[in-house]
């Protein structure tokens, strides 16, 4: 499934696991990601269990952890062709548990 069909919810989780392999990979705890960034340790503990920041506190992770630069398109326009449908949006559906 791509990005544009999760939730919220399930999106901001993805980007905090994904920050959370990042920070990991430049060995980094969240101690020291904190002291550099200026986030508080428990902004970034309550962000890799819950995906819940503040945008201004993502953005200062993202400055420390060399990712700035991907927000910078976050909202730029796409052509029409590459959105997908209301249609195809609407049917499909994620099952969540079986029937049986």
């Amino acid at each position: 499934m791509s990005f544009f069909m999760t939730t919220p919810h399930e999106a901001a989780q993805t980007i905090a696991d994904q920050m959370r392999q990042k920070r990991l990979s430049l060995n980094l705890s969240q101690k020291s990601l904190s002291e550099r960034s200026g986030v508080s340790f428990s902004v970034i503990k309550k962000f890799e269990r819950t995906g819940k920041i503040s945008l201004e506190s993502l953005l200062k992770i993202a400055l420390i952890l060399n990712a700035l630069e991907d927000f910078k398109d976050i909202f730029k326009p796409k052509p029409l062709e590459q959105m997908p449908s209301l249609d195809a949006l609407l049917t499909e559906k994620k099952r969540k548990r079986g029937r049986q």
